[in-house]
Order: C-alpha cells, then structure tokens, then sequence
C-alpha cells in the first residue's frame, strides 16, 4: 500500500468532522480497499491543494466486477462504522467508480482506465502505477 504523506499537508488538515474523526475514517477507507484486495492503493492529502476534500484515495480492481463490489462494500463499511452515507457514481459500467465520504474521495478503477486517465500526475503526485496488473 502507497501513502503519500507530505507533512505539511497532514499538519494543516482541518476537517469539518475534526482530525480524529478523519482520521478514522481514513483508516476504515484503508482497511475495507486492503480486506477487499484493492490494488495500488494511493493515498493523497488535498488539504491546502483543493476544498474538494482533505484527502483522494485511488486505487485499482482488476476488473469491472471487483471494482463494482469494492465501490459497494465500501460505502456500506463507511455508513455501518458511523460516517453517513457516501456517494457513488459510475456503478452500471464500474470502469471508474468514485466514492464521496465527505472529506475523502475514493476514486476506483480498472487499470487500463486508471493509466489513462492518470490522477496521481494530474494532482502533481507522479505517474500512474503500471497498467500492467501489478498486485
């Protein structure tokens, strides 16, 4: 699992429901991509960069099922451990599904999508992981 951390960012990250909640709610994102064998995880702090959300978690499914399943797992994971419902968007065709918790996005893909549209270099964070179905 990737986690880009840069100090700063994780320092000046002022969350609506608080650090700690956000904190939690990091983990439980985490935890349910890494129990649902998410691929090529990548955490990215946006405090400071976006008031979209505090942090962008990316990550692959091998295919357009897992992805779909990942998307639904998590969301109902979020919502059982207390954080409310999250949104999703991009389930009927699960190539890229994005997840909003409020102040973390998750955006999930298959890795041919995810290498084509490339977010990791679009927030300044460098190249997309190999389309190449690395584990």
């Amino acid at each position: 699992m990737n986690q880009a951390q840069s100090p700063t960012a994780a320092s000046t990250a002022h969350s609506s429901t608080g650090d700690a909640e956000q904190s939690a709610l990091l983990s439980v994102v985490l935890a349910q991509l890494d129990d649902d064998q998410a691929q090529d995880i990548v955490t990215i702090p946006l405090a400071g960069k976006s008031s979209i959300a505090d942090y962008m978690i990316i990550a692959s499914g091998r295919s357009t099922r897992q992805v779909a399943s990942m998307a639904q797992k998590l969301a109902e994971r979020v919502k059982k451990e207390g954080f409310g419902s999250s949104q999703i968007e991009g389930l009927p065709a699960a190539d890229w599904v994005l997840i909003d918790s409020g102040d973390i996005v998750v955006h999930l893909f298959r890795p041919e999508v995810r290498s084509f549209y490339n977010l990791e270099r679009m927030w300044a964070f460098g190249d997309a992981p190999p389309a190449s179905g690395t584990a």
